[in-house]
C-alpha cells in the first residue's frame, strides 16, 4: 500500500505497508530528508551510516521520526534500498515471480535488483518479499551487483571470522571478495560475521554504505566494527574484571535450538556445519551465568550409527570468549523419502539443507534452481548432483531442531566466569 504524507516544506514521501508491520519511508527529495532520528543517539554504532544514507535519499525513518534501527529488513525492503543506492542498467532479463503481484509496493525495486544482479529468487519462481534477509544474503548482494571477486584463497580471507563455518557455500566466495573490499561491518565483534542472522535495519545501513565506499561513490566513515581482514583487528579495548574458573561436568546437557528452519534434511552419509544457539542461560548454584542465552555452539552433523549426529567443536559465548568444547546430540535416524516428480517447494518450505541433500532433491525433482540461500555451508551443491543421476528416490535424514538437537557435554568444560 502506498500513502501520501505531507510535510510543511510539502515534502512528499512514500511509505510501504506489509501486514502488520510499516515498511521504511523512501524519501522522494533527498535533499529535505531527515537525517536524526529519535532512537538512534549520536553515540550508536551505526548512527554515522545511518546519517549518511538518510541524507542521501536512500534510507529514511518512520512517521512518529524513528528510525527503528533494530528492526528486521525484508528482502523486499532491501530491493528498495539497494535500487535507490545503485542505479545501474540491467543485466539480465526481467522475471515475474509469482508471489509478487504487478501493483505490490515493491514490484517495480525487486525487478530492477534482479534485473542487475543483486538480488535472485528461489524455486517455483517465487522471490519471498516479506521475507527477512541473513546477512549473508545482503554481502552477497553488494559483492555480485557490483561484480565483486576474491583475489586471493577463498577459505584463506574467511578464516578471519571465527564463525566462518555458518557461511553457506553460496556465499562463500562473495563474502571473500566483500572482506576484501571492506564492506564487512560486525558490531559488536568483527571477528563474528552471523552470517545467519536477520540483517537489521542499522546493519543494512552500514554494510551498503560500505559498499558505496568500496566502489568510490562515498567517502570512509572511521569505525572499529569495519572488517579490515587483518589478523591484529580487535574489539573495542575494555576492562576485564577478575575471572574465577569453574568446571561444568561431563554429562551436563545443554539447551539449544537452531531457529533458521522448522528442519533440516542431510544424506546419510555426508557431513554438513551447523551453528545453534544456546536457548538458556547456564548458571552456578548461586546463579552466577556461565553459559550465557544466545552464546553459540559451532560444530557438524556427521554420520553416525546409521543415523546424523550434531558434533560440537567450539563454545563461542556472548562476550566473544571462546572454549573447546567435547558434546554431541543422540543419534538421528528418522528419515523422510524424496521420490522422483515431487514437489520441491513442499520439501523444502522452512527447512535447511545439506550440500549433499540439496544435491539428491535436484536430481531426483528435476528442479535445477534449489535456492542456494537454503544450503549448509560446504561443497556446492553442483559437484555432487551426479552422485544422484538415476535415481528415483532418495531417503534423507531429518532433523527437526527444537526436539532432537539438545547436546550433552562428553568431557568436563572448564570456564570463567566473572
Amino acid at each position: 500500500m502506498l500513502s501520501n504524507w505531507k510535510s510543511n516544506t510539502a515534502l512528499i514521501m512514500a511509505i510501504s505497508a506489509t501486514v502488520g508491520s510499516v515498511a521504511p519511508l523512501i524519501t522522494a527529495n533527498p535533499v529535505l530528508a531527515q537525517t536524526t532520528f529519535s532512537d538512534v543517539q549520536s553515540s550508536y554504532w551505526a548512527s554515522p551510516f545511518i546519517q549518511e544514507l538518510s541524507r542521501r535519499g536512500i534510507i529514511a525513518g518512520f512517521p512518529n521520526g524513528g528510525f527503528r534501527p533494530e528492526e528486521p529488513v525484508t528482502r523486499a525492503q532491501f530491493a528498495a534500498m539497494i535500487t535507490k543506492a545503485f542505479p545501474k542498467s540491467g543485466q539480465k532479463t526481467p522475471i515475474n515471480f509469482n508471489d509478487v503481484a504487478s501493483n505490490y509496493w515493491a514490484n517495480a525495486a525487486i525487478q530492477q535488483s534482479y534485473i542487475t544482479g543483486f538480488l535472485s529468487g528461489y524455486p517455483g519462481n517465487q522471490f519471498k518479499p516479506n521475507e527477512n534477509i541473513p546477512r549473508q544474503q545482503v554481502l552477497v548482494s553488494l559483492a555480485n551487483g557490483l561484480n565483486y571477486t576474491p583475489t586471493t584463497n577463498v577459505e584463506t580471507i574467511l578464516q578471519y571470522f571465527n564463525d566462518a563455518s555458518s557461511i553457506a557455500g553460496y556465499a562463500r566466495s562473495p563474502i571473500a571478495a566483500a572482506t576484501q573490499k571492506q564492506m564487512v561491518v560486525n558490531y559488536p565483534n568483527p571477528r563474528f560475521l552471523n552470517p545467519t542472522t536477520s540483517a537489521t535495519r542499522a546493519q543494512v545501513a552500514a554494510l551498503i554504505y560500505q559498499a558505496l565506499v568500496s566502489s568510490n561513490q562515498a567517502s570512509a566513515i572511521n569505525s572499529p566494527y569495519i572488517v579490515t581482514g587483518q589478523a591484529t583487528t580487535t574489539s573495542p579495548t575494555t576492562t576485564t574484571p577478575t575471572a574465577t574458573t569453574v568446571t561444568i561436568p561431563q554429562g551436563t546437557i545443554i539447551p539449544v535450538k537452531y531457529d533458521k528452519a522448522e528442519k533440516i534434511l542431510v544424506t546419510k552419509d555426508e557431513t554438513a556445519p551447523l551453528t545453534l544457539i544456546v536457548s538458556q542461560n547456564i548458571v552456578t548454584q548461586d546463579q552466577k551465568v556461565l553459559i550465557p542465552v544466545g552464546s553459540q555452539v559451532i560444530g557438524q552433523l556427521k554420520p553416525a550409527q546409521g543415523g546424523s549426529q550434531f558434533v560440537a567443536q567450539k563454545l563461542v559465548l556472548t562476550t566473544g570468549r571462546e572454549y573447546d568444547i567435547v558434546g554431541s546430540s543422540n543419534v538421528i535416524t528418522k528419515t523422510e523419502t524424496v521420490k522422483k516428480g515431487a514437489s520441491t517447494s513442499n520439501i523444502i518450505k522452512n527447512t535447511a539443507l545439506g550440500a549433499g541433500a540439496a544435491a539428491a532433491i535436484s536430481a531426483i525433482t528435476g528442479d535445477k534452481a534449489i535456492a542456494t540461500e537454503e544450503v549448509l555451508g560446504g561443497a556446492g551443491i553442483g559437484a555432487l548432483i551426479g552422485l544422484f543421476f538415476g535415481k528415483q528416490s532418495v531417503d534423507l535424514i531429518v532433523v527437526e531442531p527444537n526436539t532432537n538437537l539438545q547436546m550433552t557435554i562428553n568431557q568436563n568444560l572448564s570456564v570463567s566466569t566473572l
